[in-house]
């Protein structure tokens, strides 16, 4: 069966030499690994699984939550040029070569696959790993570059796939969708999947990436006017549906600290085959035994790598569920803790505050490190910060899963039942058993004047700050190009509080002015795709850049 990939994790590096020895070039793989492997390997199921080992290298490490530094809801310690609009077209990416890599291993295994002789429950599983894993490149690739060539096996140097053209997105997508219905049909389900291979593909976590793919196309489709949204939205709301009704998956809950439990969801508590709202994890370890690989996240928070902006803050929800303006709690802010005054907990556990312990002493509000004037709370403590990180992290929470089943069924119907923003969106908000945010239903957002759609995305945003969603978000749902271009705000500053600043710039009533408006922009007809690398257009004089790169 399979390795454990916790003490099994040499077999990555073991295959690195013969599955990458073409991977340094920046344009599509295009040496077969039958040049490259021994003769004696793609004997057994055992050097299948081997071969899929590798493959878990390519999933999102934790920096890949820095992502939101493309959005509006935070920010680094400069402009990031995905963000403001600056970037130019590069010569060469790894988010457009590292890609095609994992499809060119993926592509071997399923080809190498019918050869091998043996368990076939353990072959089958290993190309269901390469699907999902097929999936996920192509679905990395799509959603930055639109039409992409589609490569669906290996090929040496005189094939006619060195010249490949862009095959439309929705073909693509189709593909994707394919590959993990495949994945869903033969992996293990998490509870049926030994303790030693957690952290493998299962069929949940091919499930709710199915939900995310779909839902992401379909609301796509739907704001841009192409395609046929209805039928990615079915899916969305179908493979999410499929994923919760079938018990196996709940929200976090902390044994003795429940009111606590989305701040230690990101700690070493969190950890494990026991949380049951893990979907899909990048593991990292317990410690310098059981090591895999470290990370330094606490470093990172403590550097400023990414730092929440007003933006984020200001979106928080109060007790009685209103925002920020129309809320009976709303009021000036006096000091860095009013933000935080009868507001949804998940901003005290995701933006460090005066509550919140920080290296050796509570948080002390201040700009080291941080030109927003806040830090990222989620994966900082100071054990870690002194020795490297440990923590895992989570890919695919099923916390994602509800949101995901919640927007697709609005944007499928035009409403959505109070029944399932219970069975959601409001588990969201009484994650430690009882409702500290007033809940979520049809009624309450007539009789307060809401939008039900505000509030899905609000809450969406919120619970996954910070881990790597909201740009892509704001892609899919075409608003890019109206947040983006607003100025970057910080805290409001409270020179008592937070120390002296040289000639701060700061808005009328106070808040730092990080980057201003003039210096960002969002090109509609533009910046909805990225910029394919031009080194590519020398390897492939069949490939075209994206509009107006």
């Amino acid at each position: 069966m399979f390795k454990n990939i916790k003490t099994k994790i040499s077999h990555f590096f073991q295959l690195l030499f013969c599955l990458t020895l073409a991977s340094c070039s920046d344009q599509l793989d295009l040496v077969p690994e039958t040049a490259v492997t021994d003769a004696s390997f793609w004997k057994t199921p055992a050097d299948l699984i081997s071969a899929c080992n590798a493959l878990y290298l390519n999933l999102p490490v934790i920096a890949n939550s820095y992502e939101d530094n493309y959005s509006d809801i935070a920010y680094a310690t400069a402009p990031n040029s995905v963000s403001d609009g600056s970037r130019l077209a590069p010569a060469t990416s790894t988010d457009w070569s590292s890609n095609y890599t994992l499809i060119r291993r993926s592509n071997t295994i399923l080809e190498k696959a019918p050869g091998v002789v043996g368990d076939q429950v353990v072959i089958d599983k290993a190309k269901g790993e390469a699907s999902f894993f097929r999936a996920w490149a192509y679905f990395e690739l799509v959603k930055r570059y639109g039409d992409v060539p589609l490569i669906l096996r290996t090929f040496d140097l005189g094939d006619s796939l060195n010249t490949a053209h862009k095959s439309p997105r929705e073909m693509v997508i189709k593909q994707i969708l394919s590959d993990l219905d495949y994945a869903v049909s033969v992996l293990p389900e998490i509870d049926a999947q030994p303790a030693a291979e957690y952290g493998r593909i299962t069929k949940g976590s091919a499930l709710s990436f199915k939900s995310s793919v779909a839902l992401f196309e379909g609301t796509r489709q739907k704001f841009f006017g192409y395609g046929n949204s209805t039928e990615n939205l079915k899916i969305a709301m179908e493979s999410a549906g499929t994923v919760i009704s079938s018990g196996k998956y709940d929200l976090y809950k902390h044994p003795t600290k429940p009111d606590s439990s989305y701040f230690y969801l990101f700690q070493f508590a969190g950890e494990g085959k026991q949380n049951k709202e893990n979907v899909l994890v990048r593991l990292y370890g317990k410690d310098v035994v059981t090591k895999i690989v470290t990370h330094n996240v606490s470093g990172n928070i403590e550097q400023a790598y990414m730092t929440p902006t007003r933006a984020l803050l200001d979106m928080y929800l109060y007790k009685d569920g209103l925002p920020l303006g129309k809320s009976a709690f709303s009021k000036t802010q006096t000091s860095t803790m009013t933000q935080f005054e009868n507001r949804d907990p998940r901003a005290g556990m995701t933006v460090f505050n005066k509550n919140l312990w920080y290296a050796t002493n509570y948080y002390v509000p201040n700009f080291s490190f941080s030109v927003t004037g806040y830090k990222v709370a989620k994966w900082f403590n100071k054990p870690d910060w002194d020795n490297g990180s440990f923590t895992d992290f989570a890919i695919i929470r099923y916390a994602e899963v509800l949101l995901n089943y919640a927007e697709a069924t609005y944007e499928l119907n035009g409403s959505v039942s109070d029944e399932v923003l219970e069975n959601t969106i409001n588990k969201l908000r009484a994650r430690s058993g009882k409702s500290i945010v007033a809940p979520l239903t049809n009624q309450f957002v007539t009789s307060n004047g809401l939008d039900m759609r505000t509030e899905i995305r609000r809450e969406r945003t919120i619970e996954l700050a910070m881990e790597g969603k909201r740009y892509w978000d704001l892609l899919r749902w075409k608003t890019a190009e109206t947040e983006l271009p607003k100025p970057v705000l910080g805290t409001k500053y409270f020179p008592s509080e937070q120390g002296t600043l040289k000639n701060p710039n700061l808005t009328a009533d106070g808040f730092i002015i990080v980057q201003p408006t003039e210096k960002r922009k969002f090109l509609s007809n533009r910046d909805y795709l990225w910029p394919i690398p031009t080194t590519e257009f020398a390897f492939d004089p069949n490939l075209t850049p994206n509009p107006n790169w």
